[in-house]
């Protein structure tokens, strides 16, 4: 019941930053920008969270100013996808190599010259919500005790179904990421409207990668992001650009990881590089399965200019 128990709380650990990337992927391209950028986005939100909290020592700070640098970044794909007009799968591919070099000059300015940034104290981490509720390393114990965020990234997930399918403001978005010309002629704001979910979806993924580096990890390192923003992307489209099914793909993703870090820890004659392939193999697979099947925005990559 403990392995079990350890399996679903990792699961939930790896799943964080996947669910709120993939929260980002969804409400950009339900207003109709296509954001191949996330995997950019989320290291941004890496670096920023680590440093902004191992220099203020708070956790929170941290997680905040993580959202706000990677909504800035966001911001320059909006730009270019909806003012310009440009490819928007060229410009987000922009952004994956931006973010990270971006972050590594930035990391050797704040850490002389370093690659990582110095670990962040335990005691300035992302808190456990349920620490000492449960008897220590019991079933329900390593379930349930997990940081802030991974109930947040729930929170998240549950508000963002709420305004999409029950408020007037998600019935716009999803209207501008169908049909923009007919959005615009009832005077929704189509530019606006997309500007906005876009920056969301850097917010959104900056917390993602703050995530990582405040809570999984205790800094961050050029290998901290490696393919979790492709994943969540992967997560939106298996769950057919709903909340709620990018919430069960993301759990499906982090629990391969969790089975990953299970397995490794047993004595079994498979090569760890074998064991560590295996989120991304799931990954393809489940492409191979959905992606003709899912159906994405009627508008989703198209640019609009009005007439």
């Amino acid at each position: 019941m403990n392995s079990i128990g350890f399996i679903l709380g990792t699961t939930l650990m790896y799943s964080t930053p996947l669910i709120y990337t993939s929260l980002g992927g969804v409400i950009s391209e339900r207003s109709g920008v296509f954001n191949i950028g996330l995997e950019g986005m989320m290291t941004m939100g890496a670096f920023i969270g680590a440093t902004v909290g191992y220099y203020s020592g708070i956790w929170w700070l941290g997680l905040i100013c993580a959202g706000i640098g990677a909504g800035l970044l966001a911001l320059l794909h909006a730009i270019a996808s909806v003012t310009l007009g440009a490819e928007q799968v060229v410009s987000g591919i922009a952004i994956n190599f931006l973010g990270p070099g971006l972050s590594l000059f930035l990391c050797r300015k704040f850490f002389d010259g370093k690659f990582m940034t110095k670990s962040i104290p335990l005691e300035n981490k992302i808190p456990k919500l349920f620490k000492g509720v449960f008897p220590e390393y019991s079933f329900l114990d390593n379930i349930f005790d997990q940081e802030i965020t991974v109930y947040l990234a729930f929170l998240f997930a549950i508000i963002m179904w709420f305004i999409l399918y029950k408020t007037k403001v998600g019935l716009r978005v999803r209207a501008v990421g169908d049909h923009p010309e007919a959005a615009d002629t009832l005077g929704i704001s189509v530019h606006k409207t997309r500007y906005i979910c876009v920056i969301l979806s850097g917010v959104l993924s900056g917390f993602g990668g703050a995530s990582m580096s405040l809570a999984v990890a205790s800094n961050f390192f050029p290998t901290l992001i490696s393919g979790q923003g492709f994943i969540a992307l992967a997560a939106m489209i298996f769950g057919n650009w709903k909340p709620q099914g990018a919430l069960g793909a993301c759990l499906v993703f982090g629990g391969a990881q969790a089975l990953v870090v299970f397995l490794g820890g047993k004595n079994i004659p498979i090569p760890i590089d074998v064991l560590s392939m295996i989120p991304y193999v799931l990954t393809i697979v489940i492409l191979m399965g959905f992606i003709g099947k899912s159906v994405p925005p009627a508008a989703d990559g198209e640019p609009y200019i009005k007439e």
